[in-house]
């Protein structure tokens, strides 16, 4: 490995990163990690941190869970690699699917059909959301719903369904016959409207407007996050995905989960769908599915449209989306060994414990310092502060500020994430209740430091 010296020097000048202005990077060098270990991060200065951001959502177990590197090691000597494209599979995959269908069986999910990640797992999803219908011999339902604020990755058909315009705009024109209806947001939304449960009775009537405007014939699926998370963790009312569900019910359209965040226990709940008390058509998973470990990612298919496509004798039924990487073995490994761990510490416990004690410690920041402008979360480790300038304006803070307050915190203990004017939270599933302290402590001094 280089030495400090040379890494300072070479940062972000000869690669380009991810949702960052590369002239950005390179007048303000991000930070350099170069260990984890438990819940912490350190940095090339020897700097440690309760990583608040759980790598991006997706490090549950942190970054010392030894089955999940064994497991990787292991497979590497027996199958580093192996396709899975029609005619091969490996032992490691069959047993991850196995697995699967029992862990997502209360959500109705029995297939799963594997990707590289969580942008891959939407892209397949709304493909095979489009391909179900075909079969059916409805080939006039193309059309996808989303939610404005929501994120579902950046290739093109899922930035099309992005409800963020950061995502689309340098890009457009994307994918045609993709609409958006506004979020369960109480805090900003276009009804003027702060109560959540009235809020989510009109964003569902503004769906139902939609389908029958575009025409329920013409759409294929209605996608949303159980938790809106990269929008600034916006959960709606517990009324609201019941609600969704019911309307796609009525029309015919399959409701697709994002699940690529609340997946593996974040909400409190196994999955953010079983949080709600709903049953998907289609549900796409990644990020904790490996821990972080390995890039690897799952749509999991529910029973009636699984039947559909097995149950095809016209050729349509045949799919045609994959990737090199699909059901990678050394993935499964990591990822069966993952799911072991997940269930027997039982993480979605401790996310709703310290979820509950972090969103409280957030509101008491939020009565101590008037840039506060909003609070969120209540359901598992997810949870966000919107940082305004003037509360009774709700204008949002500027970038130089929230940078301030980040940069603080992280030199206080506690690495956060900053996405437009929100603090964003997801830590590990195995935060213990110093390692919430020490997160609201380095958010405290953060704040204290404004002018």
């Amino acid at each position: 490995m280089k030495d400090e010296n040379f890494l300072k020097e070479n940062n972000a000048r000869h690669l380009w990163h991810p949702m960052a202005h590369p002239a950005d990077s390179l007048a303000n060098p991000p930070d350099i990690i170069t260990q984890g270990e438990g819940v912490e991060i350190v940095d090339v200065d020897g700097h440690r941190t309760v990583d608040a951001v759980g790598g991006l959502w997706n490090v549950n177990l942190g970054y010392s869970c030894a089955p999940v590197k064994a497991a990787i090691a292991a497979q590497l000597d027996k199958l580093p690699y192996y396709s899975t494209f029609r005619g091969t599979t490996n032992d490691a995959v069959i047993e991850l699917s196995y697995m699967l269908q029992e862990f997502f069986a209360p959500d109705g999910l029995t297939r799963a059909f594997f990707t590289s990640g969580g942008s891959d797992s939407v892209e397949v999803a709304l493909r095979l959301a489009r391909q179900y219908h075909k079969i059916r011999g409805e080939a006039g339902r193309v059309k996808f719903l989303s939610l404005k604020k929501g994120y579902h990755g950046t290739h093109t058909l899922g930035a099309s369904v992005n409800g963020n315009a950061n995502f689309r705009t340098q890009y457009e024109p994307l994918m045609p016959g993709c609409y958006h209806i506004p979020a369960p947001y109480p805090y900003r939304n276009p009804f003027n409207e702060t109560d959540p449960e009235r809020l989510a009775q009109l964003c569902v009537a503004a769906l139902e407007d939609e389908i029958k405007f575009q025409g329920a014939e013409t759409i294929a699926a209605f996608i949303m996050e159980p938790v809106l998370g990269a929008g600034g963790v916006l959960p709606p009312h517990k009324s609201f995905m019941p609600a969704v569900r019911e309307i796609c019910d009525k029309y015919g359209i399959l409701l697709i989960a994002d699940e690529v965040i609340t997946a593996f226990g974040r909400t409190g709940s196994w999955s953010g769908s079983r949080h709600w008390g709903v049953q998907p058509d289609l549900m796409c998973t990644a990020k904790a599915i490996t821990n972080g470990y390995f890039p690897y990612g799952a749509v999991m298919v529910s029973g009636g449209v699984a039947e559909v496509f097995e149950k095809d004798t016209s050729g349509k039924g045949a799919i045609g989306s994959g990737y090199t990487y699909s059901g990678h073995p050394v993935g499964a490994a990591a990822a069966i060994a993952c799911l072991k761990e997940t269930e027997r510490l039982q993480v979605k416990d401790n996310a709703a414990a310290r979820g509950a004690q972090l969103f409280a410690g957030l509101q008491a920041l939020a009565q101590k310092y008037d840039v506060i402008g909003d609070v969120r979360g209540g359901h598992g480790l997810m949870c966000a502060l919107e940082l305004v300038s003037d509360r009774a304006q709700k204008t949002p803070i500027d970038k130089k500020s929230i940078g301030a307050v980040q940069r603080v915190a992280y030199e206080n203990g506690a690495m956060v994430r900053v996405s437009g004017n929100n603090v964003i939270m997801s830590p590990p599933l195995i935060l213990s209740e110093t390692d919430v302290e020490t997160i609201l402590s380095a958010l405290d001094a953060g704040f204290k430091a404004l002018p």
